[in-house]
């Protein structure tokens, strides 16, 4: 399973901008479920070698405030779920006290710590407080957040702890041959009935109160001759709802089983509707580009307006994921359970189906032919050839003149034309664009004779001109 970092701090150090340096994100927002700064905030860190999930927390701060206390709470909880922890100071400031604090603090949780001194930009080597070494971490590394600089090191220093210091944890793999599918969803959508209904036994604790599930379960099952694992999740709720212990980490497991699958069923409550953390679930699967399914949950318990109300909702708030499946369920009464998985099935074979070059590549010249893509300053964006380049999620490199000036309109008009052509449903695919690299261009034009006499004679008469 994915290891888990957490970016740590005071306030004012330059966290989120780390996190989004490193997660690739214009901000902070990859999977908020608050909303505020005292919330932590995930996102992934991936890189050639490895992937992990990353973790923003709030800054803190060593006061007796009500808002210090809570942003302390949900940080010390992110450095429990954590497998390494990135210490962010500021290297304009220097050494303060509340730094100090919190090392003294991440000392006593017996965690590996990476030391990341930020702002660091424009600032002399020997100007760089030295006074961090005081914390007595071995790991130290200068950094500019803002600018980038020095975060492709601290990328591979996380890479390289990892592949050295977390070689001996056992993260859990599951096997090729199995199709294995995750329920997410928020507390109490009867994501573990469900289950139940499917294997027709009660192996998983129910009960009409959230936070039954304490812990991601892996349940193995057949489905007409198919070898399947359905992994159940505990439900994520919003940050300032969580008291309960059983719930601490119940969004990074998710995130685990989520990158651990091949197909996610989201399932939501119907009596509610479709809220912003079921958005916010949803967002949270495509980010980690995984085949997925919707279901709505207790059809049996709803009533004829609540009903059309929630394909109102369908309607409007699920535009986005126009290319899944929604289903109507009741796991309790079993209806439309097998349709609910079956979908979940086929998303997931779609996800590593492969199409051929030559008809993509047809596909593409048909459609610069009927629809072309518009021009740049007055050239003509032009797009050649195509071929598939992976699976699980779908990647298409598509090569062509100006690619970088394509509009972002024009690039899901042709995601969208290769999803209907090549029936791409369930599944999310990435389209990577290229410009045809010009086998002329570091080759010089070697002269003739007569050509070079005839050049030297243009110089000189250019010269007498002058």
């Amino acid at each position: 399973m994915l290891p888990v970092i957490a970016i740590v701090g005071r306030p004012n150090v330059g966290k989120s901008t780390l996190f989004n340096r490193l997660s690739g994100t214009k901000d902070a927002l990859v999977a908020d479920f608050e909303g505020l700064t005292r919330d932590r905030i995930y996102g992934y860190l991936r890189n050639e070698r490895f992937q992990s999930i990353l973790i923003d927390t709030g800054g803190l701060v060593h006061d007796h405030g009500d808002l210090s206390h809570v942003i302390q709470e949900q940080t010390l909880l992110a450095i429990q779920e954590s497998d390494l922890i990135l210490f962010v100071v500021d290297g304009r400031e220097g050494l303060v006290s509340n730094d100090l604090e919190i090392a003294r603090s991440l000392r006593k949780e017996n965690k590996p710590i990476i030391v990341v001194i930020n702002k660091t930009e424009g600032i002399p080597e020997e100007s760089i407080d030295t006074d961090f070494l005081k914390f007595g971490f071995k790991e130290i590394i200068k950094v500019s957040a803002i600018r980038g600089d020095q975060c492709e090191a601290l990328s591979e220093k996380i890479a390289f702890f990892l592949d050295e210091d977390l070689a001996e944890n056992e993260f859990l793999e599951l096997p090729d041959e199995t199709t294995s599918i995750a329920l997410i969803g928020r507390p109490n959508v009867g994501k573990s009935t469900f289950i139940n209904s499917l294997i027709k036994e009660n192996r998983l604790l129910t009960q009409n109160k959230p936070g039954t599930t304490r812990d991601s379960i892996y349940v193995d099952f057949k489905y007409k001759q198919r070898e399947l694992v359905l992994i159940d999740t505990a439900g994520i709720r919003r940050r300032k709802n969580i008291d309960l212990d059983i719930e601490k980490f119940s969004i990074v497991k998710a995130l685990q089983a989520v990158e651990l699958s091949d197909s996610v069923i989201v399932l939501i409550d119907g009596m509610e509707g479709i809220t912003d953390q079921d958005l916010s679930l949803i967002g949270l699967v495509l980010k980690n580009e995984r085949a997925l399914t919707i279901a709505i949950n207790k059809l049996d318990a709803l009533t004829e307006y609540q009903m059309e109300n929630i394909e109102k909702q369908i309607r409007r708030k699920l535009k986005f994921v126009n290319f899944v499946d929604v289903n109507n369920v009741s796991a309790l009464t079993k209806e439309n359970i097998t349709l609910v998985l079956k979908s979940a099935i086929d998303a997931a074979d779609v996800s590593l189906k492969t199409v051929s070059t030559s008809k993509l590549s047809k596909l593409i010249e048909n459609m610069v032919e009927s629809d072309p893509p518009p021009y740049n300053q007055g050239r003509r964006i032009k797009l050649k050839y195509a071929h598939q380049a992976g699976s699980q999620p779908p990647m298409f490199i598509i090569y062509g003149t100006q690619t970088k000036k394509l509009r972002d309109n024009y690039k899901k008009f042709l995601e969208n034309r290769i999803r209907d052509y090549f029936s791409f449903w369930g599944s999310p695919i990435r389209l990577v664009f290229k410009d045809s690299s010009n086998p002329y261009a570091e080759k010089k034009n070697k002269l003739s004779f007569r050509q070079w006499k005839k050049r030297k004679r243009i110089i000189r008469l250019r010269k007498k001109k002058k």
